[in-house]
């Protein structure tokens, strides 16, 4: 299987994708992506490709909002 890169114009472009995709494993596991994500960090969920592909997103989601934030910071 062969991963397929997607490239966006923005970083908020970007994060706007990732919380798409976030909200559908919510949706289809009843979980937020936090207690998910704690879950998971803590060996508890199994290593299933749809939660390593959560978990992925949720990472990537999480270092953009912090770029995001800090850039925010820095401009005012």
């Amino acid at each position: 299987m062969q991963k397929q890169k997607i490239i966006y114009d923005s970083p908020l472009e970007a994060i706007v994708a990732l919380a798409k995709r976030l909200s559908v494993f919510e949706e289809r596991h009843r979980l937020s992506s936090e207690e998910f994500f704690d879950k998971f960090s803590k060996g508890l969920l199994d290593d299933r490709i749809d939660f390593v592909e959560w978990s992925n997103d949720y990472q990537n989601f999480l270092a953009l909002k912090f770029e995001l934030e800090d850039r925010l910071t820095h401009a005012a």
